[in-house]
């Protein structure tokens, strides 16, 4: 059966035959963030930039309010939004002021402001006088060398946004570059900067991103900022078997065939069957945001059975190994969720699951909502 969907583009409603979706479950974000808030042991800022890494901030944002500490965005157009959409808890910008002229929006919305470098420490010096109490958190650059004051420039910057006028708190935050491979030193090299650079001054910490939450005990302070943990995703090398996949990709078997030994299947002839096989035709590709440089072998689950992918992954289809398998046409197809996980066709892809989340587009989105989080 049809199902209808807003049609945005024309007003009123079109009607989506194509079996591909993307189904986000709610009540697996909420653990997952009860699951990182308790691993932590502090207050955590659920990061729903980037849409939510592809799931959906303000549905996100809903789901987790009732028990969030705050949020984190990465610019003010995302942090405009979940506040329109009705949320009111703390929101931090991550990237902070672009212009001195979003300073009055970020006081007027209560927003909690990142400062890393110089031109925005002296846009909030020179800020108008109607901007007071705000609360930014300061980094500082312990080792990435991405973003942020060096550990030597931390006392004065301190000093110089409490003179200001302007600021009411400062969090000191830092970021790290490896937690998430967890046999090399960097990171407590970072924890050890920090420590030092913050010696003394006062002010609540934030160092925990996922990785630091799982796997860095050392690491843990008054703030984490939970990311792709969040979406059941473990973050490098730290398993973590209570996470729960958040979102399903999934589609359908459309069209059937039988290939006897020795056929290509597929753009480039990159697979030739090795005997009689069953070939799947399904209703998903790279348009839809599934890697178009996953492998053959990359693992898909058709009718709750693991099997493969086989050949190239073309625009609109690719196509699977349906093999001495009771499927046809119809069949339902997981392409990553809670039996395949988005990190294994990542990788097959020689991609990061962060970008292949942030990469669905075109798939209508549903949500299954439960009781919000206590």
């Amino acid at each position: 059966q049809r199902e209808p969907r807003a049609d945005h583009g024309r007003g009123g409603e079109c009607f989506v035959s194509r079996p591909s979706r993307a189904c986000i479950d709610l009540r697996a974000l909420q653990a997952n963030y009860q699951l990182a808030r308790t691993r932590h042991g502090g207050r955590a800022l659920a990061v729903v930039k980037a849409n939510a890494y592809g799931h959906g901030a303000v549905a996100c944002a809903r789901a987790l309010q009732p028990a969030a500490d705050g949020f984190a965005v990465a610019i003010f157009e995302e942090a405009q939004a979940l506040r329109e959409a009705g949320i009111d808890k703390p929101i931090l910008v991550l990237e902070g002021l672009f212009e001195a002229s979003e300073l009055p929006i970020a006081s007027a919305l209560q927003l909690w402001l990142v400062v890393h470098h110089e031109a925005q420490l002296r846009m909030i010096e020179t800020a108008p006088a109607q901007v007071r109490g705000l609360k930014v958190w300061l980094k500082i650059d312990t080792g990435m060398h991405r973003a942020g004051f060096s550990p030597g420039q931390v006392r004065g910057v301190h000093q110089r946004l409490l003179d200001s006028g302007r600021v009411s708190d400062v969090v000191f935050m830092s970021h790290f570059s490896c937690a998430d491979e967890s046999s090399k030193p960097h990171t407590l090299q970072q924890i050890a900067c920090f420590d030092e650079a913050t010696a003394a001054l006062p002010g609540e910490h934030s160092l925990s991103n996922s990785a630091g939450i799982l796997g860095w005990s050392d690491a843990r302070r008054q703030w984490a900022r939970p990311g792709v943990m969040l979406y059941g995703v473990e973050p490098g090398d730290t398993p973590e078997p209570g996470l729960q996949a958040v979102m399903t990709l999934s589609s359908q078997i459309m069209a059937v065939r039988e290939l006897p030994s020795g056929q290509p299947v597929g753009y480039g002839a990159s697979f030739i069957t090795d005997g009689v096989r069953r070939i799947g035709l399904v209703c998903a590709g790279y348009a839809d945001g599934y890697p178009r440089d996953v492998v053959t072998g990359t693992p898909v689950a058709v009718g709750g059975q693991l099997t493969q992918v086989v050949g190239r992954v073309s625009m609109d289809m690719l196509t699977v190994d349906i093999t001495g398998m009771d499927a046809d046409i119809g069949s339902p197809v997981e392409l990553w969720g809670k039996q395949v996980p988005v990190a294994q066709v990542a990788a097959s892809a020689g991609r990061s699951p962060y970008e292949v989340l942030c990469s669905l587009r075109r798939v209508p989105v549903h949500y299954l909502s439960g009781e919000p989080a206590e």
